[in-house]
């Protein structure tokens, strides 16, 4: 591989002024350029991306936090931010928390000694102070840390409403609401007008609670199968795409037929959703578009491009299948 000193003896100029001209940092003539440019093309000249990121005060590196990559949501909200983030000239690092705060620290870290750019996170597992303790770039998927901090997610609230409306419409009387806990998250919209929906035209409204960062399929299948031993009476169930998947399954077991005698909605509607029969019934998050926005929005940040609003809510829809 060339060096920038062969670069610069090919073109017959500086090496400093073949590091300006491709940096971009320093004025070089436009005959000059074109010079150094035939050079390093002869030469096949590859500029060392760590020096030049150095020189710019950058990594050049993203770091991305999410709880379990084994999570359909979380692998395909990883998947696209990475693809955007490379389209715009960014490598992604990586974190998977799968629930230890210690792994979501130590990226905080790594921002704070400019190991990356700036972080776009979608765990909750750490206290919301050490995330506003920090000054350089960060932006929150569907968890509030405050107002220096981004906040970008899907509208929770619409998709509690239109999943209690597929429940009226199937005329349930007795749903069951399988929901997780973590604070300041938006996804509790979801689970508080879902609710209210169906109370105030009188279903009644079972409720399980899992914990936030629980996302295996055994723990997602035992609660089900634990539903069904406790409620045999139940003919509705609202969850995230695993609980309604684990719930389809122990229902089919059960030789409930579905959607006649038991209405299961998901939310997310990622690609498992759609991998069973019937189809997965769910409200879907539109993942690209979440990703492209949290991309963008921080890279705002990074590049000091223009300021960007504290929050960003998104869409929903519903994904029309064959079970509610």
């Amino acid at each position: 591989m060339a060096s920038i000193r062969e670069v610069a003896q090919e073109a017959g100029v500086g090496v400093g002024t073949v590091s300006r001209a491709l940096n971009g940092s320093g004025y070089v003539s436009p005959e000059t350029r074109k010079k150094i440019e035939k050079a390093a093309k002869k030469l096949k000249y590859t500029p060392n991306e760590l020096a030049r990121n150095l020189y710019h005060n950058k990594t050049g590196i993203v770091g991305v936090i999410v709880p379990d990559l084994e999570h359909p949501f979380f692998s395909a909200l990883v998947k696209h931010i990475e693809m955007e983030l490379y389209e715009q000239g960014y490598k992604t690092m990586i974190c998977n928390t799968v629930g230890i705060s210690r792994r979501e620290q130590e990226y905080l870290d790594m921002l704070e000694r400019n190991m990356v750019d700036g972080i776009i996170t979608a765990s909750h597992g750490l206290e919301v102070e050490e995330y506003r303790k920090q000054v350089k770039p960060i932006v929150s998927i569907d968890r509030d840390l405050g107002a220096q901090i981004p906040l970008i997610g899907c509208d929770h609230a619409k998709g509690g409403k239109l999943a209690a409306e597929l429940m009226l419409k199937a005329q349930r009387k007795k749903v069951f609401l399988v929901s997780g806990i973590s604070p300041k998250v938006m996804a509790n919209d979801r689970y508080v007008t879902f609710m209210k929906v169906l109370e105030e035209n009188g279903v009644t409204v079972l409720q399980e609670v899992m914990e936030w960062n629980i996302f295996s399929w055994d723990a997602h299948y035992h609660m089900a199968e634990e539903i069904f031993r406790l409620h045999p009476d139940i003919d509705g169930i609202f969850g995230g795409d695993l609980a309604a998947l684990a719930c389809l399954n122990a229902a089919q077991r059960r030789g409930i037929r579905i959607p006649e005698d038991i209405s299961i909605v998901g939310f997310d509607a990622m690609t498992p959703s759609n991998m069973v029969y019937p189809q997965l019934t769910a409200i879907r998050q539109n993942v690209e578009l979440l990703a492209e926005v949290s991309v963008n929005t921080l890279l705002d940040m990074v590049e000091q491009r223009k300021n960007v609003p504290h929050r960003l809510i998104l869409d929903v829809e519903i994904q029309r299948g064959g079970t509610a």
